[in-house]
């Protein structure tokens, strides 16, 4: 580690991307749920008013994909037309069963193609994780919260976070600045969102980590207001977010995404077995930090 700064980024559950992902996973969790030898390759593409969802599944159970995809949407909070996307939006479902030569080799051997990943763990933090990375996740989470509970009631869903944090001698000794970004209702003046944004949402987060920077380090929608957001303004789809996924790009990843795929498919289930082993060897004082490639050949 010979950098000055590392900087990383997270979104917010109602983040376009994010919506795919948890669409494909939510079909994940109904298929497993009815059978664990059920087979799950979903991806998801979310647009203005829009849910297409494609992919192979197969399970003994019929599962309902239209009513899935309208509950995640609902619990995001995509409940207003004038989002452009709401829980009315249509569905389009273009799902069949697997190849027959992909159950053959995932039935035969558990793992359904060739493949290389990475899995990592640092002492930073008590998730084992950068802190850049868990840092900005806690932000978004918080942002969450406070559209949930109202405690900021004139934010919508979408939302991203960045954090920039200073390092000497390869340990983090300060956060330097943050950006978040979150669609409003467009009465807000941009000075009363920062405010709130660093009262409700920076203070009470960097303080879980002993850090604490002032308001003025705060970059609050830096284009100034954002009325509307989510997937009528800017297209998701499945699988965009493996950086945020994984460690915030201060490790390597492999070449393929997380959701709504089955554990055959080992571009999930291999990081998350070498994240394990990296996890293992670092919160048992055998390294400050490890990464563990894995392939599958």
């Amino acid at each position: 580690m010979n950098y000055q700064y590392f900087t990383s980024e997270s979104v917010a559950a109602g983040h376009p991307d994010k919506v795919c992902d948890q669409i494909s996973d939510a079909v994940l969790d109904a298929a497993l749920i009815n059978s664990p030898k059920s087979r799950v390759a979903v991806e998801t593409l979310v647009t203005t008013n829009k849910i297409v969802m494609a992919g192979e599944v197969t399970c003994p159970k019929e599962i309902d994909y239209e009513k899935i995809a309208r509950r995640v949407v609902k619990r995001l909070g995509y409940t207003n037309p004038i989002y452009g996307f709401t829980i009315e939006s249509k569905v389009f479902v273009y799902i069949h069963q697997q190849s027959p030569d992909i159950a053959r080799g995932a039935d035969k051997d558990g793992a359904g193609d060739q493949g290389m990943m990475f899995g990592y763990a640092c002492n930073e933090t008590k998730e084992l994780m950068p802190l850049p990375i868990i840092i900005s996740h806690r932000l978004v989470e918080k942002m969450d919260e406070m559209r949930e509970t109202k405690k900021i009631p004139y934010l919508r869903p979408d939302g991203k976070s960045e954090v920039k944090v200073k390092y000497e001698n390869g340990k983090s000794i300060s956060v330097d600045k943050i950006i978040l970004a979150v669609p409003h209702n467009p009465k807000i003046e941009n000075g009363e969102l920062k405010h709130d944004l660093y009262k409700n949402v920076v203070v009470p987060v960097l303080e879980k980590f002993g850090y604490k920077i002032p308001e003025e380090d705060l970059i609050a929608n830096g284009t100034g207001k954002w009325e509307i957001g989510g997937p009528s303004t800017d297209t998701g789809v499945t699988g965009r977010k493996i950086i945020v996924d994984s460690y915030g790009g201060m490790a390597r990843i492999g070449g393929g995404a997380f959701s709504g795929k089955d554990p055959t498919k080992v571009d999930r289930s291999g990081a998350y077995a070498a994240r394990y082993l990296a996890k293992n060897i670092v919160a048992n004082d055998l390294a400050d930090r490890c990464e563990v490639q894995l392939a599958y050949v």
